[in-house]
């Protein structure tokens, strides 16, 4: 019995010191790869920093006004973001209120009440909805989106470019990423608390949302976040949908521009390089990563601390 345990350790080191030149290729590979996404990311940080820092250091600017003001005509000398980040706000929130019960509910169906054959057969499926092009999105919000919400509410009272219609396409758009989280939220809540649930004579609907939801709290938390910080960085949809020009206002049918928006209008416009306007979309851009940035943060807080442990 000891020579056999001996044998086998023996065997064992031999097999650990051997060197398995394709592993250690993958894991050059792999760390290559995560150095890859490092470096960009600090480049993205970098080139934001210092074009905002050539916005700010015009005389025209000051970061209180940046925060405070609440009109932003760069052509007069007005740079106050709040108009642009109350429509980038309220689309997100239309988007993800529109969003989350959908895709709460076609979770619980795909966990709870599917058999694994058919969920594998209708979650692909349901993540194509994130490979269609955003511009695409952007036509159908104001092609289709838009004439609805005007049948429905009015004309005179749905304008031809709202954040209401730009906020439901955009919700369509993250329907994936919201299903497959709480998806994998729900499967991850112990086998015996369902069990529990069933032997007190509960059913299968009364578990679902009496035992299974409440118990995946912090993986719906998390993907309403994610979703809404994917909602924040959207750029074609609402460029095409929400409007085109800068306006404080929380009435969904009307147009307002968004952050992402005004990007998109001004890089691809006639703006001047190096001028405080050309400037002025970095630290828009900074702002927009810096949001991402804690939202992706405060997500990650939320899993760690209310994650199961098993």
């Amino acid at each position: 019995m000891a020579d056999s345990t001996t044998n086998f350790s023996q065997k064992q080191a031999s097999l650990e010191k051997k060197t398995r030149i394709g592993e250690s290729l993958i894991h050059v590979v792999l760390f290559a790869c995560a150095l890859c996404s490092i470096f960009t990311t600090v480049g993205i940080v970098v080139i934001l920093a210092s074009q905002s820092a050539l916005f700010f250091a015009d005389p025209q600017v000051t970061l209180l006004g940046f925060f405070t003001s609440f009109e932003w005509q760069p052509s007069i000398g007005k740079f106050g973001i709040l108009p642009l980040l109350n429509a980038t706000l309220l689309t997100s929130f239309i988007a993800v209120v529109f969003a989350t019960p959908f895709a709460i509910l076609v979770a619980i169906f795909l966990s709870e009440f599917t058999k694994p054959r058919i969920k594998a057969i209708i979650k692909p499926i349901l993540e194509v909805l994130a490979g269609i092009p955003s511009v695409v999105y952007g036509y159908f919000a104001v092609g289709t989106v838009t004439p609805v919400l005007q049948r429905v509410f009015g004309s005179d009272t749905v304008e031809f470019y709202n954040t209401a219609s730009a906020g439901i396409v955009i919700g369509i758009l993250i329907l994936p990423i919201l299903i497959t989280m709480i998806d994998d939220s729900l499967t991850s809540v112990p086998n015996n608390l369902r069990e529990a649930s069933f032997g007190l004579g509960a059913t299968r609907l009364q578990t679902s949302f009496g035992v299974v939801i409440p118990g995946s709290f912090s993986g719906i938390a998390a993907a309403f976040i994610l979703g809404f910080s994917r909602a924040i960085g959207e750029t074609m949809i609402v460029a095409l949908a929400a409007g085109a020009g800068s306006a404080l206002t929380w009435n969904p049918f009307r147009g307002a521009e968004t952050m992402t928006g005004y990007i998109v209008r001004i890089s691809g416009g006639d703006i001047s390089y190096n001028s405080i306007d050309y400037n002025s979309i970095f630290a828009i851009g900074l702002v927009l990563f810096l949001a991402t940035l804690g939202l992706n943060i405060i997500s990650r807080r939320i899993v760690k601390k209310y994650q199961w442990n098993v």
